[in-house]
């Protein structure tokens, strides 16, 4: 039987093997080895004994990283022809990502869409202190903030931020980003939150669309989509969630928010 180890693609016996998880560290207790995991298509953040995991088999990753590839060429193949206009600008994005493959996948889903774009791999814990520093430097319109995240296990308690594992860093960096936006006045759209993030907290710190109001997982794409509308949508338009949720995997259960108006504009000919 192989071993198991970091870096691995893994799956959780107990839960039938229904989540695809990479090994991002092993963490040897007293009597059992942790593995703190990352998932493949999902941005969850958990843990499990090394006893309950199983390597997964190269049929059923190709099969799990297929689909999302299918659904992520479905969204270029619609694109809306208005981006296409030399003489529209669309809104520029400053996307955090905590996960580094995800960044990666994520720089290639701007870049087939023909969005102005800037992806920087940065871990959750140092996104409130980069993210000001950040902003002064690519002035964007749209900021995205995301990555991995989840309750604790057994955690019921929806309202006590110590029951999540990454939200306290997403909402910190969603503070500090409305600091700089106090200051230039830009209005900037802000997207924070992964899967079964803390959100009423996030939108109370300042973000305009967050997740995860019933605490499930959304998916790798979901903050994407939700930064793409708001940069291809003109900017005498108000976006509600209700002209999104059709275009998310879960609607207003994984992602929902107070709204924005759009950040694109015409060039003067």
């Amino acid at each position: 039987m192989k071993k198991i180890k970091i870096g691995e693609i893994v799956a959780r016996k107990s839960h039938n093997k229904d989540i695809l998880f990479r090994i991002k560290n092993i963490i040897e207790t007293k009597n059992e080895k942790i593995a703190i995991l990352t998932g493949i298509i999902e941005r969850v953040e958990a843990d499990s004994e090394l006893s309950d995991l199983e390597i997964v088999s190269e049929e059923r990753l190709d099969k799990d990283l297929h689909a999302i590839q299918k659904r992520i060429e479905g969204k270029i193949e619609k694109l809306n022809p208005i981006n296409k206009n030399k003489y529209m600008v669309t809104g520029k994005i400053l996307h955090l990502d905590g996960d580094k493959k995800y960044s990666e996948k994520s720089y290639r889903y701007y870049r087939k869409l023909g969005l102005n774009a800037i992806v920087k791999n940065i871990p959750e814990y140092k996104q409130p202190k980069v993210v000001y520093h950040l902003l002064n430097i690519y002035k964007p319109d749209i900021l995205v903030i995301t990555g991995h995240d989840g309750m604790i296990k057994n955690a019921t308690r929806y309202n006590d931020l110590y029951n999540y594992r990454n939200s306290k860093y997403f909402i910190e960096t969603v503070k500090e980003a409305r600091k700089y936006d106090k200051e230039v006045h830009k209005n900037l759209v802000i997207f924070a939150g992964a899967c079964q993030s803390y959100f009423e907290a996030l939108i109370s710190a300042g973000a305009n669309f967050a997740s995860s109001p019933a605490r499930i997982l959304i998916d790798f794409i979901d903050p994407l989509i939700v930064a793409e509308k708001v940069a291809i949508t003109e900017r005498y338009k108000y976006i509600t969630i209700e002209d999104i949720e059709s275009e998310l995997r879960d609607g207003k259960d994984g992602i929902n928010g107070i709204g924005a108006n759009g950040k694109m504009y015409k060039m003067i000919k």
